[in-house]
């Protein structure tokens, strides 16, 4: 096996590039002078969908003309907050159905903040509408939707970001400036990631009428209808399969791709996983509470342990990425980091940013994760800065699909009880002709699976 090395020179343009668009986050609309009114729309108007909403009218000249949910208390609620906090101090459209969302509103950008079963054909079908799109992670239930979803990026020419802002953090991209790139850590072979939060929704309610106010079919859309069993917003979709993909595409999609953007990785060359529900067996969830997995790189081994119960194995670090050097090493997380020399030298440690004195108004928003605030708007800044010179972003639609499909693929290899190698090329994985199958779901009723061959 090769030892792993760093392109020095691809590194260096990516993290001075993002840097300068960090810094430019501070100078708020300073960034665009003179600059046309940008118009925006947002499907998903949950938690995230407003929280990266709001970021986006704090850095931009933006003017939010619509916006779309199934939940129609959810939807009217967002529409009040929007007006408060754009310039124009306008509500904008509301609408049940995106696809008619798309319709009558000529948008530039669209912000996708749906559940996981969604993303896929609301990208597709903002960017056939003309607009530039800013996805949540992980962009895909299946890996065949994520292959579409570049396609179409490619085909019509959009710029398409995705919400993996570790790449945009300050203190990460600090990590990855002055301590993987100044050498520091040596000789890099192995990365560990985890998540030890108690995150898996344990619920077992029963079913229930569903209420007036939410489009239950059309929440479920491609997704398979399963019983109601009350609102499926945060914590309710993300215990099922059928939505998304556990705990591994929810929180080690963020970890796997920030050690790629960290290490200049590509796909992995092997996946492989084993895990189950061990502990919490008596939930509806169906997703496993204990995985393991494991993606290989050329010279590299990078593995992820997920447990929904139980202690961290470090405290200070449960949502986390370690990276292993010869002389070093790298523990990080959204909260921080802390380099370790083997020397018995100094570490060095820094905080998440804060900007709570420039943005009070975060401040006033229900549930926000004040130290991803910065990166958000730093990834908010880039996305509008590459529609403009177009460039790729930071978090480009391929890169967001790379880190996506292989934690589908780590599901898929558990699932299959064998080492799985994805072909991007031939969209095969080789030799494998039943996990192969599995690269695409099935769709329910009328709606129809994207392809990258017929986009």
């Amino acid at each position: 096996m090769t030892q792993f090395t760093i392109n020095r020179r691809h590194f260096i343009k990516g993290a001075a590039a993002t840097f300068a668009l960090t810094a430019l986050g501070a100078q708020g609309m300073d960034f665009f002078p003179s600059q046309k009114i940008w118009r925006v729309g947002l499907i998903g108007t949950g938690w995230y969908g407003k929280s990266d909403l709001f970021k986006l009218i704090q850095v931009a000249p933006v003017e939010v003309v619509a916006l779309c949910d199934v939940d129609r208390n959810q939807l009217t609620e967002a529409g009040a907050l929007v007006s408060k906090r754009q310039k124009s101090g306008k509500i904008p459209r509301l609408y049940n159905d995106y696809q008619k969302m798309l319709t009558e509103n000529p948008m530039d950008i669209v912000l996708i903040g749906t559940p996981d079963h969604w993303h896929a054909l609301q990208t597709i079908d903002a960017i056939k509408a003309g607009a530039n799109v800013y996805v949540q992670k992980p962009i895909s239930v299946d890996v065949m939707e994520g292959e579409a979803m570049v396609a179409a990026a490619r085909k019509y020419k959009r710029t398409v970001q995705v919400g993996l802002q570790r790449r945009s953090t300050p203190h990460l991209l600090d990590a990855k400036k002055n301590i993987v790139e100044a050498g520091l850590l040596g000789k890099i072979s192995h990365v560990e990631m985890c998540c030890y939060y108690h995150m898996r929704n344990n619920s077992n309610p029963p079913v229930q009428p569903v209420p007036v106010f939410l489009d239950y079919n059309l929440w479920s859309g491609p997704a398979p209808l399963l019983p109601y069993v009350g609102l499926p917003h945060r914590g309710g979709w993300r215990a099922m399969m059928e939505y998304g993909n556990g705990i591994v595409g929810d929180m080690c999609v963020h970890m796997l791709d920030a050690v790629r953007w960290t290490l200049n990785l590509g796909w992995p060359t092997r996946i492989s996983s084993s895990g189950g529900i061990y502990v919490q067996k008596d939930a509806r969830s169906n997703i496993s509470d204990t995985q393991s997995a494991l993606f290989e790189f050329d010279g590299l081994t990078a593995v992820w342990q997920h447990r929904s119960w139980g202690a961290p194995t470090d405290p200070e670090y449960p949502w986390a990425y370690k990276i292993f050097g010869d002389k070093g090493t790298l523990a990080c997380s959204v909260m921080k980091y802390d380099f370790t020399p083997l020397d018995g030298g100094k570490g060095i440690h820094k905080d998440a940013l804060y900007e709570r004195e420039k943005y009070p108004e975060d401040l006033q928003e229900k549930d926000i994760e004040l130290h991803t605030a910065a990166a958000t708007r730093a990834q908010m800044l880039n996305f509008i800065a590459c529609i403009q010179n177009g460039n790729k972003p930071v978090a480009d639609i391929e890169e967001g699909h790379i880190s996506t499909a292989s934690c589908i693929l780590a599901n898929l290899a558990m699932k299959t009880g064998r080492t799985l190698v994805y072909d991007s090329k031939s969209r095969n994985v080789l030799n494998d002709a039943e996990a192969t199958k599995l690269l695409s779901r099935t769709y329910r009723q009328s709606w129809i699976h994207p392809t990258p061959e017929k986009i």
